[in-house]
């Protein structure tokens, strides 16, 4: 890790944004911005005191992640006018630690909930309570509550969120809109907050993992993976060969249930009921098969740091009911995609340039609809994918929902195509150190990154003798969603849910 250091935070930010620039025009990538408190803050993190500010790139090089760090008092010159992809990163840094990026285009809350009420002045009064005789005179709104940022003749804004019809996520999507055109989103995930950084610190190698299991639920294994391969570097422990199999068998599985959850939403969006019982019970197929293999449906507590628990429990002719399972599922995606009324919804709709795609970093499906292919199963191999033939990536440019749904189906089938792979390489029988090596108690830093169905995602860990430091865990979630707000030209109200479920993120996971 590259550190640069200065008295004020001013040049070694300046040196800060450089490097990154740099990198850029070399072809990498900008992956994350995070801080951690100075020791003197540990305990307190709105403590006075510098702040170190580290920048996370993803290169396709032999390092994989590399980190640079800097000091910085209270403020500093923001780096969003120059990598826009920092936007959401550097209002996270303005909540949790009071850092300010000056000259940075809005620092309304992000993560940290809006105060109760606004600042005291002599004009504001408590709203009139039921049954109180008394109203007050005058109310003077709070402009933080909905913000407009486009202004004109009959336009309005509209809070959808957070709390929303069915088992759909909390999250406050606040529209601006003249009745049907969406020219500004804005997208506040504060209701989601649980302070997972903070839950990491001062546990042991064994219990962060269990916590990363459960960051986002959707991606257990993926985090499993991401966590587990960083205390992995940090101790410089290689996981036995077939530990290095499980873990692909599972983080594969993992993927198909997302992008047919996916699925899902889209076909319900659309309201094809036949579509949505159809996808509904492929993924219920799954989730039962994950659960048979090793006795959780998210396959919770298989990864762990040094290898994994055990092997897969024995599933009656498992063979052929993945490829029963892949030929129903790929039969029903084709009759989806050749259905006119749906193919109308999702065409054109949500498009991501290719450039705003690039220059953002954008990962997973999101990224891959739009022509930029960064999946670190291929740029940086880990566990058994480096002995394993993937299938060519997906040609797809158009950036719009139609593209993002053609390259889940297309990693649907390539996940089959990995699992069909694995399974034969997998040993009947295995001893526990076959499965896992010992960690230790490590002392040091790690980077570890994995391919969840979203996106990649990483894990920095900061270890002393065997216990948790420092924990930045980055989901794809959190890197992809900062550009929803950016795919609604052109489109209306009820494109809305056909964008948001071709995304196909997790909002507990954008807000760790």
């Amino acid at each position: 890790m590259t550190q640069l250091q200065s008295e004020t935070g001013v040049a070694g930010i300046d040196a800060l944004r450089e490097v990154v620039l740099s990198r850029f025009r070399a072809g990498d990538r900008f992956a994350g911005l995070f801080a951690t408190a100075g020791e003197a803050d540990r305990a307190d993190a709105g403590g006075d005191g510098d702040v170190e500010v580290t920048l996370v790139v993803a290169t396709a090089s032999t390092v994989g992640v590399q980190l640079t760090s800097t000091q910085v008092a209270d403020a500093y010159p923001c780096l969003t006018a120059d990598i826009p992809a920092a936007f959401w990163y550097e209002r996270v840094l303005h909540d949790l630690f009071g850092i300010v990026p000056l000259g940075h285009p809005r620092l309304d809350p992000l993560v940290l909930p809006l105060p109760e009420r606004p600042e005291a002045d002599g004009d504001w009064q408590e709203l009139p309570r039921p049954g109180s005789p008394s109203h007050p005179a005058r109310l003077v709104p709070d402009e933080r509550a909905v913000p407009r940022h486009v202004y004109g003749k009959g336009l309005f804004t509209i809070p959808h969120g957070p709390v929303r019809s069915g088992v759909m996520e909390s999250v406050e999507y606040l529209v601006e809109t003249p009745g049907e055109d969406i020219p500004h989103l804005q997208v506040r995930i504060f209701a989601k907050h649980r302070g997972v950084e903070r839950a990491f610190q001062g546990r042991t190698v064994d219990d962060g993992v269990l916590l990363a299991e459960r960051a986002e639920g959707t991606s257990s294994v993926g985090h499993a993976l991401a966590y587990s391969h960083a205390v992995e570097a940090s101790s410089g422990t290689d996981v036995p060969h077939p530990a290095a199999l499980v873990r692909v068998l599972h983080a594969e599985l993992e993927r198909i249930a997302n992008h047919l959850d996916a699925a899902v939403k889209l076909a319900d969006a659309a309201g094809l009921a036949v579509a949505v019982a159809r996808f509904g019970v492929h993924k219920e197929h799954v989730m039962r098969l994950r659960s048979a293999l090793c006795g959780n449906r998210f396959g919770r507590g298989v990864v762990v740091p040094g290898g994994v628990t055990s092997l897969p429990e024995p599933v009656p002719a498992l063979s052929e009911q993945l490829a029963r399972l892949r030929h129903d599922i790929r039969s029903d995606a084709d009759a989806l995609m050749g259905t006119s009324s749906f193919l109308d919804r999702i065409r054109t709709t949500g498009p991501l340039p290719p450039a705003t795609a690039r220059t953002h970093g954008a990962l997973g499906p999101v990224a891959r609809g739009s022509g930029f292919h960064d999946d670190c199963r291929v740029m940086r191999p880990y566990d058994a994918y480096p002995e394993l033939s993937m299938l060519p990536a997906p040609q797809e440019e158009a950036g719009d929902a139609q593209a993002r749904t053609r390259v889940r189906w297309q990693e649907v089938d390539e996940s089959f195509h990995l699992v069909e792979q694995v399974l034969p390489r997998l040993p009947q029988r295995a001893g526990a150190t076959e499965l896992r090596v010992p960690v230790g108690e490590p002392t040091g830093q790690g980077v570890g990154w994995a391919e969840a169905a979203q996106g990649e995602v990483l894990y920095v860990v900061d270890l002393a003798r065997g216990r948790i430091t420092r924990c930045w865990p980055r989901s794809a979630s959190f890197h992809n969603l900062s550009l929803f707000h950016e795919v609604f030209a052109g489109d209306v109200l009820t494109d809305f849910p056909f964008i948001e479920a071709s995304f196909g993120l997790s909002i507990a996971g954008a807000v760790l």
